[in-house]
């Protein structure tokens, strides 16, 4: 994510607004979405609206980062990287164990009592490009649950044994719906995205997307195996909406390295010398309108709805870095819909995921000349 300006009568501008988003946005009550909803509930998820537009707003962003993509990897430029979380640390195996005794009503999909499942897991930076780990970013933890018995939700990988859980190292999101997608992703393509968050029309400033993005973009981090993560988007569980997090069994960060790969080094470092784990852990929706299905710039307060651990993740003492392992990694997809229908993810963002997810991975394995294959776990480099 970068943000720039093109004279210095903006740059004055938006530095003195930022200035005063950042000292409102704490100040801010959660919005209602700007997007006129059609007040349609869809089938299968609590308190999910479709608002207006949101198909032709989707398919919107989907050509914008097409298009994008398409520019920044032309012909003869490989492997053409995705577009978001396009640097990855590392993809190391794992084995994700649900706990015994698991509350009966989260005992839904993959979480049965003492199931056990392999699993890939993929380190990542936030941004669509491959910088310097120094460079202040999000960074992603994206499991792929091996094994996985019953018809999937993606119509072209329903038998696909696979599900796969998303997060990143920030509770919220800093868009709101499909239609400020658009925008973000408009303003993202003419080199300007910080204009999307403040812009000539007062009325129309995004403070507390603004304040949230700032937080992630300036994000430095010791060890990727030793933060915690999010989901920052809701999803189904059974007849739950949920969020779900990763937290490490150690919770002290590595201090920041100084070289450009230093996280894969450090994660190398903590693997090559013993294992690592992590709680995995749900947060059940209290409160409608504290804990909005389609409003994901909005935190859940912990205190009213708090996590509560339904399985372990122990990554053990491996090696991850050989080429052939480091491309297996580089050609895998993560999505949020490779998914049961017990984990289907909820809200407009994750509706957006879907198309972008799929298509963008579509794009960029025909661009490689690589086929798309869900791993299953047996896969060894």
């Amino acid at each position: 994510m970068k943000f720039g300006m093109r004279s210095t009568g903006q740059i004055v501008l938006c530095r003195v607004a930022l200035m005063v988003a950042i000292i409102n946005s704490c100040k801010q009550a959660p919005q209602e979405s700007s997007v006129n909803s059609l007040d349609v509930v869809a089938p299968g998820g609590p308190q999910e609206v479709i608002p207006e537009g949101e198909a032709e707003a989707t398919s919107k962003v989907l050509e914008i980062i097409t298009d994008r993509l398409k520019s920044d990897y032309p012909s003869g430029v490989r492997p053409a990287r995705r577009d978001a979380h396009a640097k990855h640390h590392g993809c190391v195996i794992a084995d994700f164990s649900v706990i015994e005794n698991i509350e009966p009503s989260l005992a839904v999909g993959v979480f049965r009592p003492g199931s056990r499942y392999k699993a890939w897991i993929r380190y990542s930076n936030g941004n669509g490009k491959d910088q310097p780990d120094s460079t202040g970013d999000g960074r992603g933890m994206a499991i792929k649950i091996t094994g996985v018995p019953g018809s999937k939700i993606l119509e072209g990988e329903r038998d696909a044994s696979t599900q796969d859980f998303l997060m990143i190292n920030h509770p919220v999101f800093f868009v709101r719906n499909a239609a400020d997608y658009v925008e973000f992703s408009s303003k993202s393509a003419d080199g300007n995205p910080f204009t999307f968050f403040i812009n000539l029309n007062p009325f129309n400033w995004h403070l507390r997307e603004l304040n949230v993005a700032r937080e992630i973009q300036s994000k430095k981090v010791g060890n990727p195996l030793k933060i915690q993560y999010w989901s920052m988007t809701p999803y189904l569980l059974g007849q739950s909406a949920i969020k779900f997090s990763a937290k490490p069994c150690s919770a002290n960060d590595d201090s920041p390295g100084v070289g450009r790969d230093y996280l894969r080094e450090a994660m190398g470092k903590t693997l090559t010398s013993g294992s690592a784990c992590f709680d995995f852990l749900v947060q059940r929706q209290g409160d409608p309108a504290k804990m909005p299905i389609e409003d994901p710039t909005v935190d859940w307060d912990s205190s009213l709805a708090p996590f509560k651990k339904i399985a372990t993740i122990t990554i053990p003492k491996q090696s991850f870095d050989s080429k052939k392992q480091m491309d297996f990694c580089e050609n895998m997809s993560m999505t949020p819909w490779h998914s049961l229908p017990d984990h289907r993810p909820l809200g407009g963002i994750n509706r957006v995921r879907r198309s972008i997810y799929e298509g963008i991975s579509k794009l960029r394995h025909k661009m490689n000349g690589v086929t798309r294959a869900e791993p299953t776990g047996n896969e060894r480099f």
